[in-house]
């Protein structure tokens, strides 16, 4: 039977007259790959911070493993471990003194001495914070909210400031984390990270869960699920295309006729083109992305 790690119920969470986080409700599977995402301001930190207990919710309730975080801190610090999106150090200690000071923090810490060198910072371990670059930083942070050996991890924009290289180092360290047990919240901007590391997605705007699906999902959901694209000799007749039922929209770019629909408007496309007596040329028939989902869900015209 699967546990379930993260329980959030009805958070609500008011800064003066501001709500940020308004009815937030999701719960979250042990093991899990769960991403949240949203416009800024949408409330995405402020409810990952209340589930690490560094906010209190003015109403909901939060379980962390059956763990209260607004009431039992130090329970949570045993089951969660938290990389948030800009976070200092003192800029003298070094990376090997930091890892040092986090694993004491801890029981039964991963060693230390093989996670500097899983996020790359082996060669950096006697560098002082404020000598890294960006990306070393957040390596080092990603490496001192993992050195406890969390059964829950919260990563708050993973990959910004790392470079290609570094990203996919990072995502093998998310997959491996999830496929050893460990829960992992995602909060990112980055759609083709969202698409491929997470298990399900929560879209959040306006305070409030707009959608939740697995990636997949999401993007049968919106209105460009499935995105059609040919080349034709002669004219066609773009708003005969654009007239289909499911057709969301029909462009020419470049040369190119390109049609957007929901799933399975593919086929009668081409079933209208072929009765035009045209034949279409250079076909490419591609799933829509995560990016479009978002927009659809995130938009104005979407509210």
């Amino acid at each position: 039977m699967t546990q379930t790690a993260v329980v959030v119920d009805g958070l609500r969470k008011s800064y003066g007259d501001k709500v940020a986080v308004d009815e937030v409700s999701f719960s979250v599977e042990a093991g899990e790959i769960f991403g949240i995402l949203g416009p800024n301001g949408a409330g995405k930190t402020t409810t990952v911070e209340a589930i690490a207990g560094l906010r209190v919710g003015d109403t909901g309730r939060i379980r962390v493993h059956g763990i209260d975080p607004w009431t039992d801190r130090d329970g949570l610090t045993r089951v969660l471990g938290i990389q948030l999106q800009e976070a200092q150090l003192q800029e003298k200690i070094t990376v090997r003194e930091a890892l040092e000071l986090w694993s004491s923090f801890y029981d039964t810490p991963r060693p230390w001495q093989e996670l500097i060198e899983r996020v790359g910072l082996g060669e950096h371990r006697d560098r002082r914070f404020g000598k890294l670059s960006g990306g070393q930083q957040q390596r080092l942070s990603i490496a001192l909210a993992l050195v406890g050996a969390p059964q829950v991890a919260v990563l708050d924009e993973l990959s910004t400031g790392l470079d290609p290289r570094a990203r996919r180092e990072m995502w093998d360290l998310v997959r491996e984390l999830r496929d050893n047990g460990t829960t992992v919240l995602l909060v990112t901007h980055a759609m083709d990270e969202a698409q491929l590391l997470c298990d399900r997605i929560a879209i959040v705007k306006d305070g409030r869960v707009a959608a939740l699906d697995t990636p997949d999902g999401l993007i049968r959901s919106a209105t460009a699920a499935t995105v059609t694209s040919f080349r034709v000799d002669s004219a066609i007749d773009l708003v005969a295309l654009r007239e289909l039922p499911g057709v969301a929209d029909v462009r020419s770019d470049a040369g190119r006729v390109v049609v957007e629909g929901s799933e399975g408007t593919s086929l009668a496309v081409l079933d209208r083109v072929r009765d035009s007596g045209i034949t279409p040329r250079d076909l490419r028939v591609v799933d829509g992305s995560l990016d479009t989902a978002y927009l659809d869900l995130t938009t104005e015209e979407s509210a």
